[in-house]
């Protein structure tokens, strides 16, 4: 029996929430998903707002009506294009804690989450809860920025550290590839020219050509001056990437990339979604 491909997107009917929504449910259809909805009820904040509604009844009336017209929307319009069901889940509690169980409940292979606006996401990026989920998930997460819509990617853009994960990882990236034809670079950014460089990175092809059923893959090696967010914003723009890809590993390019001396210089990935791999 095949098993089911599980999307978690935790909402709080932001625009932000929402466009992650569109991302989750387009992505269920190509992948013939479940795709479960997901609040978390914020009691504190609720009651600073409604101080009379101290059952929080009317707040859970409001929750209810809203994810039920959302998963009424989606399913309408998705399960004929491939989705196979949506349901709506309510909890209580810490959203980066409900949401990290939940989807080790219902062995979820993505979440899709969106970030909590511009300037927390590029200000506190650490410290956002798009980015604690990150941090702290053990399944890949999708990251869709503020007012960012969905289209149909053209090419997703992979930051590869030379590491054997690459392998595997190649080969999910092919799998959303082909779902919409796109190109995908596999690129290492460096920020020396040294001739050690292109040998490692005519190693590297040479490895993972094998492993790489899929004839739209660019191998690309980039060398920057400055420091590799940069370089990496910079490749990203010039390409026109739509989605960036990385492996989330230990010493690998994401943690490079989003330490916190680096992360307010990345404006570049405010408006793209970025999918970080975390499991195979």
């Amino acid at each position: 029996m095949e098993q089911v491909f599980n999307i978690l997107c935790p909402t709080d009917f932001s625009e932000c929430s929402l466009n992650a929504i569109e991302y989750a449910t387009r992505l269920g259809e190509k992948y013939r998903a479940d795709l479960v909805l997901f609040h978390v009820l914020n009691r504190e904040d609720y009651e600073k707002l409604s101080p009379s509604d101290s059952s929080g009844e009317h707040q859970m009336n409001f929750v209810l009506e809203k994810l039920q017209n959302l998963q009424d929307a989606v399913i309408k319009e998705a399960t004929k294009n491939g989705l196979k069901s949506c349901v709506s889940v309510v909890k209580e509690g810490g959203i980066v804690k409900e949401t990290l169980e939940y989807a080790e409940q219902i062995n979820a292979g993505l979440i899709v989450v969106g970030t909590e606006g511009v300037n927390d996401f590029r200000e506190n990026m650490i410290g956002s809860r798009a980015s604690l989920i990150v941090e702290q998930s053990d399944r890949d997460v999708l990251v869709v920025p503020r007012k960012v819509y969905f289209k149909a990617p053209r090419k997703l853009v992979y930051a590869s550290d030379y590491l054997e994960e690459d392998k595997l990882a190649i080969q999910k990236i092919v799998e959303v590839a082909r779902f919409f034809d796109s190109e995908i670079d596999l690129v290492h950014v460096t920020t020396s020219h040294k001739a050690l460089d292109k040998s490692l990175h005519m190693t590297m092809v040479e490895e993972i050509e094998p492993f790489i059923k899929y004839d739209k893959v660019n191998f690309v090696l980039k060398s920057f001056r400055d420091d590799i967010a940069l370089g990496l914003e910079n490749y990203l723009q010039t390409a026109k990437g739509d989605i960036l890809v990385t492996l989330s590993e230990k010493k690998s390019f994401f943690d490079q990339i989003f330490s916190k001396s680096l992360s307010k210089k990345m404006a570049y990935f405010i408006n793209k979604p970025l999918w970080v791999i975390k499991s195979f």
